[in-house]
């Protein structure tokens, strides 16, 4: 099944959701990079990838939020606390958009421009001080951004351990 039904998430949904998954545990590797400036295999293996990886991740994210909804009136709703749920999911979006959109606005405002997989998005330019500002959130964000999917990996645990509802069997 493609797409989505009210007893479970499609193959498009799945495949968003935990390539996406594996992604952003890529991108959150970036944090270790403060460990000995960087000088260990995290930093010298990984962290090379961490813009054209979050250029992907954008990308994903746009269409995620497409597909999302496209399949709203067909996806599994939440029989607890639904507008709680509600929020959450639509924070993670918020920041599956934001935190690499910060990045990106990061890169160009400090005028070195952008690039992602060995090809030239943005040239190199002038600094833009609006965008260096709103490219300040980069970090910030992503630190909240853990936070919250770590409540989301906690949630989806307490869903499959203590409630018994099935939530996991569905995205998985």
């Amino acid at each position: 099944m493609i797409g989505d039904s009210s007893r479970r998430y499609g193959a498009v949904t799945k495949l968003f959701h935990w390539g996406m998954a594996v992604l952003l545990l890529w991108q959150f590797m970036k944090f270790f990079d403060r460990i000995n400036d960087g000088e260990h295999w995290v930093g010298q293996t990984l962290v090379p990838w961490h813009i054209s990886i979050g250029v992907l991740l954008a990308s994903f994210a746009i269409l995620r939020i497409v597909w999302t909804v496209s399949q709203r009136q067909r996806r599994p709703q939440p029989t607890q606390y639904p507008a709680l749920v509600k929020s959450g999911h639509l924070l993670l979006y918020f920041l599956l958009v934001a935190t690499p959109l910060s990045g990106m606005l990061l890169m160009v405002g400090n005028g070195y421009g952008l690039s992602a997989f060995g090809f030239t998005l943005l040239e190199r330019g002038a600094e833009i001080h609006w965008a260096a500002a709103i490219g300040q959130w980069h970090s910030p964000l992503a630190w909240l951004f853990a936070v919250i999917i770590g409540g989301h990996v906690i949630m989806a645990i307490w869903h499959q351990l203590r409630l018994r509802d099935g939530t996991l069997k569905r995205m998985w």
